[in-house]
């Protein structure tokens, strides 16, 4: 049985973050890039651990998505992931369970951006991929940015979305969605 600790940035030990760290750059197989780690941070984390080993993490930060004229306050879920042993047995939904049922009331919208192989994951557990267009506000302005299309999935919560409009995610460095 896998313990399940959910703690904000600030108050997890710099040993821990350090361990965290290892444990994505492994799980996300070359894919896990500075950027990544930063967007990852500052907000609550949820870590699945079995008899001392970290198996699985998540965070979800608050960002600003632009939608039907207007900035939201969107919970996004970052950096999520189970250890390749221990997929496919509930831990991901244990995870992204805990961190809905803390986060929820505190943002009027929650979003990710997810990887082709877990789509259907994310789908299962009622997440519903955005289907209209896909902007970033840079400093030139909003940019459309079709390279996340079919890859950002939503879950409304206080404002009504509309998934064919377009949304728009802040700027940030790296990839803006991912």
């Amino acid at each position: 049985m896998a313990d399940l600790q959910l703690a904000h940035t600030g108050f997890i030990e710099p040993e821990k973050l350090t361990r965290i760290r290892t444990f994505l750059a492994e799980q996300f197989a070359g894919e896990f890039t500075n950027y990544d780690w930063e967007n990852a941070l500052g907000g609550i984390h949820a870590l699945l651990w079995e008899e001392g080993e970290l198996i699985g993490h998540g965070s979800v930060i608050q960002r600003r998505l632009l939608h039907r004229q207007r900035a939201l306050r969107a919970g996004f879920y970052e950096c999520v992931v189970i250890h390749s042993e221990r997929r496919g047995i509930g831990h991901g939904a244990t995870l992204m369970t805990a961190l809905a049922a803390k986060l929820d009331d505190a943002y009027e919208i929650s979003a990710l951006c997810s990887g082709v192989v877990a789509k259907p994951f994310y789908t299962k557990l009622g997440w519903l991929p955005w289907r209209g267009p896909l902007a970033t506000l840079t400093p030139e302005g909003v940019c459309e940015d079709p390279r996340f299309r079919g890859r950002v999935f939503v879950r409304e919560h206080s404002f009504p979305l509309d998934l064919d409009g377009s949304l728009a995610c802040d700027w940030r460095d790296g990839d803006p969605w991912d």
